[in-house]
């Protein structure tokens, strides 16, 4: 364990109010897609956890209990998502559950969640799981109608009023696409392209040649995740296609403009979180401290770049325990309670605020609206 890496987790965790002497053991589990075609969401989610529950134990826990994370990985896989979310209802009794890299994902853990009254904070984007609110569900990444909202209103400040579509049909791509559309008259925007593609096509210069071809058209949407965007990406530079293109917060990362090419994705711009722009926030920005924090533990303890998707994890966590400490019970109806009852907590991807009608308390100023240049994240705003 680094110097680096204790001092920053731990401060956070102090402030919170979270250390004493441990004596007992609260579970917490998860089940994430630390492997397969989702890992890229999964795999820093999973190490996030575990860091954190390794930092919190190292000094003293919540209320002088230390945490047990129990973790499984779905490999993405809705069935087995299920699977082990009963596990970790009937087997290891756990008090709260986190994960759900996926939508698909989520909804099963979901399900079991609810029907066992356990609290479960979900990773994933699709505004079908919180609204209409759960009793025990609640979520830290930004909806994807939230996503079509911030990039519709900076293509209005664009003066621009006509977009092209290409949405990926898994179930992010597909919810993300049906979101779109139920907002974009607010903005005096057009959808005049409407393509798909299935997230394993290899290419998609067809669907986007009939963007280019259409009359007027002049933005390009992308809602999807996964490497399909990418591959939208590589074709759109092939095709030369000059106009201005957004894609979801699904592909906020590094990873993705390593996938695309800095070169293709130039000038792209996006939803997104803090975490991205660390270095490029204000002193008095709220969200400064917990995504400082959060970048220096996570980099010193893996060597690798934070990701956005690790930070919905570490704000899920924070929230978590968080509430244990109010709480002080591991009965998961106190818990559930005291999550709803959270309010200004500051993590990478917003300040949470939740209510009885509202289980994701974030709102449009938690996003970013991002842009890649040379390679890099900068802010647009």
């Amino acid at each position: 364990m680094t110097k680096t890496l204790t001092t920053t987790a731990l401060g956070l965790l102090a402030v919170l109010g979270l250390t004493g002497t441990a004596v007992a053991d609260i579970k917490i589990g998860a089940s994430i897609a630390a492997t397969g075609p989702a890992a890229f969401l999964g795999d820093p989610e999973a190490k996030t956890l575990e860091m954190l529950v390794e930092e919190l134990n190292a000094a003293g826990g919540i209320n002088g209990e230390k945490v047990e994370l129990v973790l499984y990985d779905d490999g993405g896989d809705p069935n087995k998502a299920r699977t082990f979310a009963t596990r970790l209802v009937e087997d290891d009794e756990v008090s709260a559950i986190i994960g759900g890299s996926t939508t698909g994902t989520t909804m099963s853990i979901l399900s079991v969640a609810e029907d066992a009254e356990v609290p479960f904070i979900s990773l994933a984007g699709a505004i079908d799981i919180i609204d209409p609110v759960k009793p025990y569900t609640f979520k830290t990444p930004h909806t994807d109608r939230m996503a079509c909202q911030k990039i519709f209103e900076d293509i209005q400040k664009r003066g621009l009023t006509k977009v092209g579509m290409i949405s990926g049909t898994d179930g992010f791509g597909a919810s993300m696409q049906a979101q779109c559309k139920a907002v974009v008259a607010d903005y005096g925007i057009e959808i005049v392209a409407d393509e798909t593609y299935d997230p394993k096509d290899a290419d998609m210069t067809a669907q986007l040649t009939k963007i280019k071809n259409t009359e007027g058209v002049q933005a390009l949407v992308n809602p999807g995740f996964g490497q399909g965007p990418s591959i939208v990406t590589r074709n759109y530079k092939q095709l030369a296609l000059d106009l201005p293109f957004y894609q979801s917060h699904g592909v906020a990362s590094d990873g993705f403009i390593a996938l695309a090419g800095a070169e293709a994705a130039e000038g792209i711009r996006l939803p997104g979180t803090a975490l991205l722009v660390a270095d490029l926030l204000a002193d008095g920005d709220a969200q400064k401290p917990a995504v400082s924090a959060y970048k220096t533990a996570f980099e010193a303890k893996t060597g690798a770049a934070v990701s956005t998707f690790g930070g919905y994890a570490n704000d899920a966590f924070l929230i978590m325990a968080d509430a244990l400490r109010r709480a002080g019970s591991s009965e998961p109806a106190a818990i559930r309670d005291a999550i709803e009852a959270t309010a200004g907590l500051a993590g990478t991807t917003g300040v949470y605020t939740f209510s009885a009608t509202d289980h994701l308390g974030l709102d449009l100023t938690a996003f970013r609206m991002l842009e890649i240049k040379d390679g890099k994240w900068t802010l647009v705003e």
